[in-house]
């Protein structure tokens, strides 16, 4: 919200919350394209005791020219007639909740600055009853600075406390409650002014009320393409996937940045407590409310990962660190996105359409979204269903077995006879095929949708792991808050690694970023020379599958971002892609890219090699993929500052490749038999429970097998929706 001044939205606010109802209709705010802004709503502020809401409820009140009302002063103590602390005294804290709530069930104004009591939230009857009409605005303060404030102000027990917890036990419990509740959060730092919070909590309302701002734009057209009533939104681009002109959905203004203080308070964090700050701050409350995309992250990060820190960073060498980012179900990077968005898909889309969602992969892709979506509940699996394609031989046994344990009542698996970017086109074509989709949608209900990260719902979680490993370093005092790192990711198409750029975006320091690539090394040449060409050029198998992708998609997002949203540059970059085979960037934009990206490439011999000499140094075991980017960041990074290795999947996932590395016999063993083989060795990181039961669960499973042809995918995938959605009548 950078084009209103704090004077502005002031006198905006002051219409949103005056107790008048006299306000001109085109003054008139919105609060989304649903639900009308009625003038005299309440500014609710909740929040732990020693927060500031009183405080910060009378800078508010006369900013905004409305009356101000503190629960504990002008609402308790008038309806007990005595003080708070000889209430709880005579009924003792159970009672005092109770009564509490009952007496703001009696309780009714328009119009005000309302300042709850810390523990208002515990009640719900009470809290439906005060939001009815109002906006609630979390003030959220780190627990440490209120357990020092309210040792200043000598309190040494707060209500609901019992004999046994201490107040910082107390505290964070409640957290569950305040999550529950509120519309609008507000990071308070230790050093904020009560003047400098009023104004946070302006702003936030400000972008509460305005969620028109927040639209998504094709990296092939501009706002203006879109014109009067057809501006997308987070759910749109979730909904569709693709934008219609062939491009990638992306904000149109940009991500929001985190300022320093704020960053600071997430060092202390849980991942799942960072994913719901930093998604609060990405998607409106229109499209996701607060409590929804809570209740989504608890779904996403709870005991399906087999790690209690999500993406653990661990030390490995010198000024190397590895990113764990395979602890979940499928143990793989993808389960970090692709356990949190079949849910928000769900959440997002229509509940009177069937969906399919229809996805390639080169390796991990297939099983996490299989996975993720067969986790829905029954009701949302009845109406939304996945159909993975996948290189028949371009991905790993386990890989495959993996694809084949998952598949269930709402997932198909069919291996083309082919390579991934014949897979991925496969798809393509088929999303841009108005016959087919139309009759589809005519005669099955059925909508087409992707789980691919061209899917900013796919997208947008994967930058939550990114700033959470430099929090991660700070949190472990490696380095202090602000201090530079540099990332290598092993890269194909572009998604992971698009991620990381966008954390920087947001607030995370990252100098370099090093794109790594194995044999298929177009990657590597594009940001050496800025040419992109794919004449004459063949995919390769290689002992890093998933990283076996010639035609980068995101890479189109990429350069959206830094030519500076120059549509027309990416669009004539990628139809001529699409056309030609080939582009070449113009040289100024090159060296841009440059200052920011390095890159380079591993061959096969030294992936095994790497594999080999980590484990015998440091017993750590690294996949195929983590060994490209390790043999690469030992030739490009200059190790001035950390670097953090993106380790991608579990090493058990390419155990004939480990098993090469190692010099262990063992290769032509079943997978599940070279997982228990792997196992005996006790290596480092540990093994991969759900990946052996997956393995197990496979034994006696088969896909099917398809030739690489457009009709007969159609085909199948007609008949796979035939058996399971109803015709539509």
């Amino acid at each position: 919200m950078a084009w209103f001044n704090v004077h502005s939205m002031c006198n905006k606010l002051k219409l949103l919350f005056s107790k008048s109802s006299a306000v001109p209709k085109q003054h008139k705010l919105w609060f989304s394209t649903l639900r009308p802004l009625v003038e005299g709503k309440n500014l609710i502020l909740m929040g732990p005791p020693g927060a500031g809401k009183t405080s910060v409820g009378r800078i508010l009140g006369q900013k905004l020219d409305s009356s101000v009302v503190d629960v504990n002063d002008d609402v308790l103590e008038k309806d007990w007639n005595m003080s708070i602390a000889k209430k709880l005294q005579d009924v003792g804290d159970e009672q005092f909740l109770e009564e509490e709530g009952k007496a703001l069930l009696k309780f009714s104004t328009s119009g005000s600055v309302i300042s709850l009591t810390g523990s208002n939230p515990l009640h719900s009857l009470s809290m439906e009853h005060i939001k009815k009409n109002g906006i609630v605005v979390y003030l959220d303060v780190h627990t440490q600075d209120i357990i020092d404030r309210l040792e200043r102000m000598k309190v040494n027990r707060i209500v609901g406390q019992k004999s046994s917890t201490s107040i910082g036990d107390i505290l964070q419990k409640r957290k569950q409650f305040y999550k529950k509740w509120h519309d609008v959060r507000v990071l308070c730092q230790a050093g904020d002014s009560v003047e400098m919070i009023a104004d946070k909590v302006i702003d936030a309302l400000m972008r509460y009320q305005n969620d028109k701002s927040e639209s998504f734009i094709s990296t092939r057209s501009t706002s203006h393409d879109l014109g009067a009533g057809k501006a997308k939104y987070f759910s749109d681009a979730v909904i569709e996937g693709l934008a219609s002109d062939g491009g990638l959905y992306v904000p149109n203004n940009g991500l929001p940045k985190l300022t320093s203080g704020e960053w600071k308070t997430l060092v202390g964090y849980t991942y799942a407590e960072r994913a719901q700050i930093i998604l609060e701050r990405c998607i409106h409350p229109v499209d996701i409310p607060a409590f929804s995309l809570g209740e989504i992250i608890e779904r996403a990060y709870g005991e399906n990962f087999d790690c209690r820190k999500i993406a653990p960073v661990r030390h490995l060498t010198g000024n190397q660190f590895i990113h764990e980012l395979f602890h979940g179900p499928t143990a793989s990077f993808k389960d970090l996105a692709l356990q949190f968005m079949p849910h928000l898909f769900a959440y997002c889309i229509p509940k009177t359409c069937n969906y399919l969602v229809m996805v390639a992969t080169s390796g991990d892709t297939g099983s996490a979204v299989l996975d993720g979506f067969s986790r829905l509940s029954d009701l949302d699996k009845q109406r939304i269903g996945v159909v993975c394609l996948y290189p028949e031989n371009g991905i790993s046994q386990v890989q495959k077995k993996q694809i084949i344990a998952i598949l269930g009542q709402n997932g198909l698996g069919l291996a083309i006879k082919s390579d991934f970017d014949y897979c991925q086109s496969i798809i393509k074509q088929i999303f841009n095929n108005s016959d087919y989709t139309g009759f589809l949608t005519a005669e099955y209900g059925t909508v087409l949708s992707t789980a691919n990260s061209i899917n900013w719902g796919r997208l947008l979680p994967q930058i939550v792991y990114h700033a959470s490993a430099y929090l991660d370093l700070v949190s472990q005092g490696v380095i202090s808050l602000g201090s530079p790192v540099d990332v290598c990711i092993p890269t194909g198409n572009f998604g992971n690694i698009l991620a990381a750029v966008y954390a920087k975006q947001m607030g995370i320091p990252i100098r370099k970023f090093i794109c790594s690539s194995n044999q298929n090394n177009v990657l590597t040449d594009f940001f050496k020379t800025g040419r992109y060409d794919l004449r004459g050029r063949k995919l390769m198998q290689s002992h890093s599958p998933a990283i076996d992708i010639l035609k980068s998609s995101n890479l189109e997002r990429y350069l959206h971002l830094v030519s500076n949203n120059d549509n027309r540059l990416v669009k004539h970059l990628f139809v001529q892609l699409e056309n030609q085979n080939h582009f070449h960037l113009p040289s100024n934009l090159l060296n841009r890219i440059q200052e920011d990206m390095s890159s380079g490439w591993c061959s096969e011999e030294d992936c095994l090699k790497m594999i080999h000499s980590v484990y015998e140094s440091t017993g750590y075991i690294l996949d195929t993929h983590t060994a490209v980017a390790k043999v690469v960041t030992d030739n490009v990074h200059d190790g001035t500052c950390p670097v953090i290795i993106s380790s991608t999947a579990h090493y058990s996932k390419f155990a004939p490749a480990i098993f090469q590395a190692l010099n262990i016999q063992g290769i032509k063993q079943s997978p599940l038999s070279q997982v228990h083989l792997l196992n005996s060795f006790h290596p480092l990181p540990p093994p991969h429970k759900a990946l052996k039961l997956m393995l197990k669960k496979a034994e006696h499973k088969n896909t099917y097998v398809c030739e690489p042809d457009l009709n007969i995918v159609m085909d199948l995938v007609e008949n796979f929706i035939q058996n399971l959605y109803l015709k539509a009548q």
